[in-house]
């Protein structure tokens, strides 16, 4: 038999078992090891940080909701998903931001009527916001528009609306903000934030209660 040919035929033998031996390794048992351990010690995160009430998943702590009536705690603008002509209805089909630079002066409308919006949405009867107590989380979007959190101080400001729409008194609502505060992580790393829908949840819950 020709020696060309029989090393040939050693070489693609090798190869194919080398390919067998890589896909069951990299393909299957790697892939089932990894699973395996995050499902052992991190199932919360490896099953999408899945947000549940009544028994049921409403939501991941990791991406943010739009469709929260007045009564509720409100999240950050979206307009990076809400304002486009492809997403209109902040369906999960892309993330991004509004794309315009700080000066553009079609953002700068943008910024100027939400916070208008937001002294007019949640001043109340006995509690006036000022332009100034409005911070920038409560009128830009985030750079994907899913940010899920919300300043400590954009949920004070909403304090008074959402005491007064549900019955609740103002130092229940703000000890409710407090308990739901994170802080930096390792005390260093990050913002304190508000997660909207785990605060909305206790906020139903409490007015529930009640």
């Amino acid at each position: 038999m020709n020696n060309s040919f029989v090393n040939t035929a050693r070489l693609l033998g090798a190869g194919l078992r080398a390919l067998l031996v890589l896909t069951a390794l990299t393909g299957v048992l790697y892939p089932l090891a990894v699973t395996g351990v995050a499902q052992a010690f991190f199932p919360t995160e490896a099953n999408g940080s899945e947000i549940k009430a009544d028994g049921k998943v409403v939501g991941s702590s990791l991406i943010g909701q739009q469709a929260y009536g007045p009564d509720y705690f409100q999240p950050r603008p979206a307009n990076g998903l809400g304002e486009n002509s492809v997403n209109t209805q902040y369906r999960l089909i892309l993330s991004g931001a509004t794309n315009r630079s700080a000066d553009n002066p079609e953002l700068v409308k943008w910024v100027k009527e939400a916070k208008a919006k937001v002294v007019k949405d949640n001043s109340t009867a006995d509690y006036t916001v000022e332009p100034s107590q409005v911070p920038a989380d409560a009128v830009t979007s985030s750079a994907s528009g899913l940010d899920p959190d919300i300043s400590p101080a954009y949920a004070r400001i909403q304090v008074h609306r959402v005491a007064e729409r549900n019955g609740l008194s103002v130092a229940q609502v703000e000890k409710l903000v407090e308990d739901h505060t994170d802080h930096r992580t390792l005390g260093f790393i990050g913002e304190p934030r508000v997660n909207v829908l785990e605060l909305n949840i206790a906020l139903r819950d409490l007015a529930a209660r009640t």
